[in-house]
């Protein structure tokens, strides 16, 4: 509430740091003195960009996910941001550089992101890290992602919203997975069903036994 008893703009963050500040290297001067807004965890509050960046990267999982980008798909940003939240080693964008990055949250900057210009690069690149590449879509011969034992090490792809996975990328496929639905709708939306995809790794590899 102001002085008028007036609600005001929830702020986000935290002021500047009171007191003396901590000692160590991975904080930030700048954020200390002025406060840290970021939308980030309080475990990295007043931390320095590159030092969260270092810190993630010994903790990210082993599973990639790649989508498909050949119309500007406003999907991306959403899948960028729940790959960070899962801990996704990389993004890996397929076709247009470019793509909506409002959907991301500043996520982005957080999450290593790879862009391949065509499918047969990024295959090219995922035989040469020994990654089995998983497709995600409905199609009649799909294996449900339900029961369907995950590798460790892969990368799940996602094709744009409405066309899907192209033939390219389902004929490069070690399998494609299909997500169980129930209602009336044919598909669900694409950064919808890889937060489920991604979801799924976390309880095969996480949470097992």
């Amino acid at each position: 509430m102001d002085e008028t008893g007036q609600p005001t703009e929830r702020e986000i963050g935290v002021g500047p740091w009171e007191g003396h500040w901590p000692t160590g290297e991975h904080y930030d001067p700048e954020l200390l003195r002025e406060g840290d807004r970021r939308n980030v965890v309080d475990e990295y509050r007043y931390w320095s960009h590159d030092a969260i960046v270092a810190d993630l990267d010994t903790r990210r999982h082993d599973f990639h996910v790649a989508i498909e980008n050949w119309q500007h798909d406003f999907n991306i940003g959403t899948v960028v941001r729940t790959a960070n939240a899962f801990m996704a080693k990389e993004v890996h964008i397929i076709g247009r550089r470019r793509w909506n990055r409002r959907g991301a949250m500043v996520t982005d900057r957080y999450q290593h992101v790879r862009h391949h210009p065509s499918v047969e690069e990024f295959v090219a690149w995922a035989e040469s890290e020994g990654l089995p590449v998983l497709g995600v879509d409905l199609f009649p011969d799909s294996r449900p992602i339900e029961t369907y034992p995950l590798p460790q090490r892969c990368v799940l792809v996602f094709g744009q919203e409405g066309p899907g996975l192209s033939d390219e990328v389902r004929e490069a496929a070690q399998d494609t997975l299909s997500i169980a639905q129930f209602g009336s709708t044919r598909s669900i939306n694409a950064g919808t069903a890889a937060g489920i995809a991604m979801h799924a790794w976390i309880r095969q590899h996480r949470f097992a036994g």
